[in-house]
This record gives structure tokens, sequence and C-alpha cells, in this order.
């Protein structure tokens, strides 16, 4: 199954390989979030070891939630504030001096709209990238196949729903432009 999610084309989401793998992701994230934030080395290599890439002078606050980690890259000097969401079925890619407020979900599995389907566990998903200087507002949530480009600012509570162009603010649900900077 892992050739067929890695090519974004639809697989069982129950493999037992994928299991491992969430597991994996799973003991990790459980091991950041009850750790002493004060710990800052401790807390690193956790994340150094849990995502595919995490940037010099990153941090991200705990609680954090994902299904596998390492199919997330957070760029240099990028910070992740409480409760961040990563359904990081797809690749994530993150940038340079991106904020993350609070409750930020950033999704990339996809589900068939036919019920048989769903019922025998068929998903997808589509890649997220976040460009450098990114601004997510509390409880922002990124659709799957979402390119936000670089020094663009979303509101809180938005929903990104389709690509943001670079440097513009974007609101709503879904979000749209409302400004560039």
């Amino acid at each position: 199954m892992w050739e067929r999610m890695l090519a974004g084309e639809p697989y069982v989401a129950d493999d037992p390989d994928l299991a491992r793998a969430s597991a994996r992701a799973h003991r990790l994230t459980h091991r950041l979030n009850t750790m002493d934030p004060t710990q800052h080395e401790a807390v690193r290599a956790v994340l150094v070891e849990l995502l595919g890439a995490f940037g010099d002078g990153s941090e991200i606050r705990p609680p954090l939630h994902c299904d596998y980690g390492f199919r997330t890259t957070i760029g240099a000097r990028t910070f992740v504030n409480w409760g961040f969401v990563l359904v990081d079925v797809a690749r994530v890619r993150i940038g340079d001096d991106v904020q993350i407020g609070p409750g930020v979900q950033i999704l990339t599995a996809t589900h068939p709209l036919e019920p048989e389907p769903r019922r025998q566990k068929w998903e997808a998903s589509q890649p997220v990238t976040i460009g450098d200087n990114v601004w997510l507002g509390g409880g922002v949530i990124v659709n799957p196949g979402v390119g936000i480009g670089a020094d663009t600012v979303v509101g809180a509570g938005s929903v990104v729903t389709r690509d943001l162009p670079s440097g513009v603010v974007a609101v709503g649900s879904p979000a749209r432009v409302i400004r560039e900077l």
C-alpha cells in the first residue's frame, strides 16, 4: 500500500504496514505531548526523530497530533502553537519563518464520495505546501492539495480550500483574498 499512498493513488487505510508507521508516530507524539516543555533539547530531539525535517530555530508547542510525522518537513525559525493537527498522509511542506496559530489543522487525506469504497476503507491524499513567512491564524484548516504562497496571511478560523497566491490576506470559509500586501 505504501507505493499507492506515496503515488497519491487510492489505498486501503487499514493496511498493516501503514498501521505500524502510524503507531510509531503515535508513540513519539505521546512522548512529546507528555514531556516537560521547558526541556527544549529533549523536545527538539523527539521532533527531529518524528518529522521528515525540522529546521534550526523552529518550535512546536505540544500537543501535536499527526498520522506519520516523517511525511512532514518544517523549515527554519518556524513557530507552531498548541494543538497542531497534521493529517500527513501525503507530503506536508512548511517553509521557513512560518507562524502557525493554536488549533490549526493541515489535512491531506481525501475519501471517496461513494459509500461502498468508504466502507472498504479506501482513501487517497494530496500534498500541502506552505510557503516561507506565512502566518496561519488560530483555528485555520488547510485542505488537501492546497498551496499557500510566501508572505501570505490567513485569518483565524478560515478554511483554505484552494491555492492562495503569495503576498495576500485571505479570510473566511472558504478563504478568499481580501487584499494584497
